[in-house]
This record gives structure tokens, C-alpha cells and sequence, in this order.
């Protein structure tokens, strides 16, 4: 009798014990982490991107959850510092036991995290970057969205530069992995065209001063410029190139695809090109659907949403399509396998349709330009993939 009531209990306490297996998986709720530099040199993106997490976390709890869980989201601080995100990550995976990693911003700092959490089989989703790395090696626990700053020039520079009938091209790019990448896919996407870059020259991380660089460009009698560069860089060169009479066209990549380049650097910054795919949220855009949320993020938040806004609010958006597809059997294995059939459609901001499979883990490649005129991102194109 003792041996039968003793089976008879562990029957019972299996599905228990099968439903308390995965970690950040409770009856009500489901624990997501995120990683953002809420105090280091991109503080204002981590928390525009921290912002718009929040924003869609709570429509979803206020909606009655995800299969009548709701979410909890728990940020951590790196302060832009791999060291920093590396602690984060193991308080989140250890401490917090969350279930996903969702919109952790910067490259090296996710390649520091990533080995922490898939050691305990924690997702890396949607990461804030367009580092090719953040789908490639493959790996089950990684999924991305941002087109790769690679192909985003491989695809648009030679593009604009049949279109402006430029006749010689040059490039000044960040001396790192990010540069590096920029310049790699307009070199390589300019070659398809038959054009060299005529110069190339480089800064270090945290330069201020580009006159010898533009002055460079300049004696080389270049009128198609890559910009390689983040916000300070590139409102800095053009500013330099302007002062000095020379005005090239400028094309950056979504690195440069901020509010802040105009905001900061004024009517210098006008003609400006940019990859991107994510609309900047202004509060009286001519969509009335943008222009709705940016006035509900600013009511909410007290400040004008930005473009990192958004990708904060997307990241949890494509989170919570995978977890209610799952099924109420949320389990890591069920979220990849709902996952790797996901079809995420256009949204409102206009991002390209995403796609995902069992062999592909970034959404899409498929980029567009923006074109600053009179302050204003406005979009100039349609989007363009790269040709197989």
C-alpha cells in the first residue's frame, strides 16, 4: 500500500515538476531579461530602447498577459562595458532565472553575455545591434532582426552612387569591428559597379577632431563619401567637410540613423544619407498610427520617442507573437519551434516582413535609405536585399 501511494504521488507531481522545469516559466508569469548602457556613453539609446520595452510589456500585462501570464521585465545596467554586461547577464541567468535575454544593445556586449546565458540554455532574442554575429555562428539560442551593417552598404552604396552620378568614392570609418564592417560591405558593393574606394581613412574610438581625414577626401577629389561612423563622428566630419567647402554626398548606415544628428549638429547635417529600416516615431508624422503611439510613448514616458524606442518595443512585440504561439506549454524548445516558423509581418514603422526557420535566424537583410532634409529623417527609397 505504502509503494502504491508512493507512485500514485509521483504520478501526480510529474506534470508539477514538468511545468516548473523551464526557468523563468511560473503559472503566471514569464520572466524576461534585457541588457542596456543605462549610464555609459549610449545611456540615451539604453534607455530609449529600456523605455520602449516597458511600453509594450504593459499593454500585453494590461491585455491579460501571454497565455494568462504575465510578463515581468527585469533591465540590467552594463554601462557599455563588456565586464559590466557579463555580471548582468549572470544576475539575470542565475539570480533572476529569467527565460530570455530580449534587446540587449551593442555587439561586444552581447558576444560577452551570450556564453553566460546559453549555458543555461537562455535565448539571446533580438539583440540591439547589426552585427552579423548575432545570428552567425548558427546557434538554437540566437535570434536577430537588424540588418547587417555589411550588407545594408553592400546593398545601398553603389546604389546611391549610380543614382548621384558620383565618380569617385572614399570612405572614413570607426578603426574597430564596426568600421570595419561598414567599410567592408561598400567596398565589396562598389566593386558589382567597378568602382574602387579612392581613400580610405580611419579614427580612433572617442576622436573629436577629422580635419586631417577630410582633408584627405578632399585632395582626393572624392563626391561619394562612407561614413563608417556613430553620432559625434559623423555630425564631426560633416561639420569639418562643410566648413571647409567640401560637399560630397554622405551616406552613413543605421548607426547614423538617429534623431540626434540633426539635433545636435543643425542645418550642416541637411543631405545626409542613412541606411534603415525602422521609421523614426516623430508626434506629428503623417502616419496617423505613428504618430498615435509616439503621443502615447510621450504621455506615458514624458519624453519624444526615437528610432531606439521602437526597436525596444518591436524586440517584446516579436517575443510575445513566439510565446503566445508556443502554446501555454511555454518551454524553451516550444518557444524555438514557434519560432522557426514565424512570419512577422510589416508593422506600423514600416519594418520589412521577417522570416524565420530552423536554419534562418535573422528576420530579414532588406535595407532602405532615409535622407535628412530640413531636420527631418524623411524615407527615399524602397527597401533592397542583397542579390544572392
Amino acid at each position: 500500500m505504502k509503494h502504491t501511494l508512493t507512485a500514485l504521488a509521483l504520478v501526480v507531481a510529474a506534470p508539477l515538476a514538468l511545468a516548473q522545469a523551464t526557468q523563468g516559466v511560473t503559472k503566471n508569469e514569464i520572466v524576461i531579461g534585457s541588457i542596456q548602457d543605462l549610464s555609459g556613453p549610449i545611456a540615451g539609446f539604453g534607455k530609449q530602447v529600456r523605455l520602449g520595452m516597458m511600453l509594450r510589456v504593459d499593454e500585453a500585462n494590461e491585455q491579460g498577459g501571454v497565455n494568462g501570464r504575465k510578463l515581468r521585465l527585469i533591465v540590467e545596467d552594463s554601462a557599455y562595458d563588456p565586464r559590466k554586461a557579463v555580471l548582468a547577464a549572470q544576475k539575470l541567468v542565475n539570480q533572476d532565472k529569467v527565460f530570455a535575454v530580449v534587446g540587449h544593445i551593442g555587439t561586444a556586449q552581447n558576444m560577452a553575455a551570450m556564453p553566460v546565458q546559453f549555458e543555461k540554455n537562455v535565448l539571446n532574442f533580438f539583440p540591439v545591434t547589426a552585427a552579423r554575429q548575432m545570428y552567425e555562428p548558427f546557434h538554437r539560442l540566437k535570434y536577430s532582426f537588424a540588418a547587417p551593417y555589411y550588407d545594408q552598404m553592400l546593398i545601398a552604396a553603389p546604389m546611391l552612387y549610380k543614382q548621384k552620378n558620383a565618380t569617385k568614392a572614399c570612405t572614413m570609418y570607426q578603426d574597430d569591428e564596426f568600421g570595419l564592417e561598414v567599410m567592408r560591405g561598400a567596398e565589396d558593393g562598389l566593386k558589382t559597379i567597378g568602382v574602387t574606394l579612392a581613400e580610405k581613412t580611419t579614427y580612433k574610438r572617442g576622436a573629436t577632431d577629422f580635419s586631417s581625414q577630410v582633408a584627405r577626401m578632399k585632395a582626393a577629389g572624392c563626391d561619394f563619401v562612407v561614413l563608417g561612423t556613430i553620432i559625434r563622428e559623423t555630425i564631426g566630419a560633416i561639420a569639418e567637410a562643410r566648413k571647409t567647402g567640401f560637399n560630397p554626398t554622405f551616406l552613413g548606415s543605421s548607426a547614423a540613423y538617429t534623431d540626434l544628428i540633426h539635433k545636435l549638429g543643425g542645418k550642416a547635417m541637411d543631405g545626409l544619407y542613412a541606411t534603415m529600416t525602422v521609421q523614426h516615431p516623430y508626434l506629428d508624422d503623417t502616419s496617423r498610427e505613428i504618430s498615435f503611439w509616439a503621443n502615447k510613448y510621450k504621455t506615458k514616458f514624458n519624453e519624444d520617442p526615437t528610432v531606439f524606442s521602437v526597436y525596444g518595443y518591436n524586440a517584446v512585440d516579436a517575443f510575445i507573437r513566439a510565446a503566445t504561439k508556443a502554446g501555454p506549454n511555454l518551454t524553451t524548445d516550444s518557444f524555438i519551434k514557434a519560432m522557426d516558423s514565424m512570419t512577422i509581418p510589416p508593422d506600423i514603422f514600416g519594418s520589412a516582413e521577417m522570416t524565420f526557420s530552423p536554419t534562418k535566424r535573422l528576420g530579414s537583410n532588406a535595407t532602405r535609405l532615409s535622407q535628412l532634409q530640413d531636420a527631418r529623417w524623411k524615407v527615399v527609397s524602397d527597401y533592397m536585399t542583397p542579390k544572392k
